[in-house]
């Protein structure tokens, strides 16, 4: 398919500190709308995937494509993959799975990742990293931190701070923060969400760990651009309308 591809933009309604957070005012525009205009900007076929009819409707109202999916979904790869399966996209499509609360996205990052599956036939997932420096930030467990293997593949993602450090004098810190953008090979997306749950997902509350106990490949690369953090909280709302204001 040359160079396309596609991006979901998975939005649930609910969610355990912001509810209704998709549908969020940042600049009297949703946030899922601004995360959904944010990946056209990365020349993306770009859908909205919701169990909600009224994302439903400010993604159409807003001009963009969107798709109603099942509210039984445990996951946003869940989402992505009812969209693919329904509008029949061949197994060897790259698909983007864009979080619906990272509304400060750079287009550049989602076409890194597209590039990356299209530059190497043999790469079937793929997501970014960017270094950390302070550790309050690396021991922080909502700061999810990637060990990279030596071919550039993750070894291990944790909320703990990875690798630990035992002696630190001279050395560089060494942790990476996992920036939750992922692209796919539509096969190995098929297969991923065709697995059960890991003991280790369960435990670190990390999907993409199932991944990595069975045995699938996924490449670690560095972001070409600063991504800033998503929205979780009402602090990282006022912080995101505030870099909004300036723009």
């Amino acid at each position: 398919m040359a160079d396309g591809y596609f991006v979901v933009v998975p939005a649930r309604f609910r969610s355990e500190r912001l509810p209704g957070k998709p549908l969020i005012d940042l600049g009297g525009v949703p946030m899922v709308v601004r995360v959904a205009q944010r990946a056209r900007l990365a020349q993306a076929e770009v859908v909205v995937a919701t169990d909600h009819p009224d994302i439903f409707a400010a993604a159409r109202d807003h001009g963009l494509d969107a798709e109603m999916t099942s509210p039984e979904h445990l996951s946003g790869s869940d989402r992505v993959m009812e969209v693919a399966a329904r509008r029949d996209w061949p197994e060897d499509a790259v698909v983007v799975n864009v979080q619906g609360d990272e509304p400060l996205i750079p287009p550049a990052v989602i076409r890194q990742v597209s590039r990356a599956l299209h530059d190497d036939p043999g790469t079937g997932a793929v997501t970014l990293c960017e270094p950390v420096h302070d550790p309050t930030r690396a021991a922080d467990p909502n700061v999810v931190k990637v060990v990279r293997r030596a071919d550039g593949c993750a070894l291990y993602f944790s909320r703990a701070a990875v690798p630990h450090v035992r002696d630190a004098a001279g050395e560089p810190a060494p942790w990476l923060r996992h920036i939750g953008l992922y692209g796919y090979r539509l096969r190995v997306l098929r297969q991923f969400v065709s697995l059960s749950p890991s003991s280790l997902e369960r435990l670190e509350r990390l999907e993409q760990l199932r991944l990595l106990e069975n045995g699938v490949a996924l490449k670690v690369l560095t972001a070409c651009d600063s991504v800033p953090e998503g929205v979780d909280t009402d602090a990282d709302v006022a912080r995101v309308r505030e870099l909004l204001a300036r723009e």
